[in-house]
């Protein structure tokens, strides 16, 4: 199975905080993400928020979009 330090992704935790500042819960997200063109349910961001699934990469970017991540700041995880 993949993963590092008991984690399927490193930047779940992150996107949660990301996420409840800008006051939107995981509906909210998913609905927005549907806009997009990107189908993940509440329970999929609830996985990806607790490290429990894989993030694919144009995941993240709509999500970054979305919740207004600067992807120069997740440098910090991946150490």
């Amino acid at each position: 199975m993949r993963k590092i330090n008991g984690k399927k992704n490193l930047l779940g935790a992150y996107i949660k905080e990301c996420r409840e500042i800008k006051k939107l819960n995981r509906n909210d997200l998913s609905k927005k993400l549907q806009l997009l063109g990107i189908n993940l349910l509440t329970d999929d961001i609830y996985k990806i928020e607790t490290n429990r699934v894989i993030l694919k990469d144009f995941e993240f970017v709509a999500i970054a979009k979305i919740l207004d991540i600067d992807m120069n700041e997740t440098k910090k995880f991946l150490n």
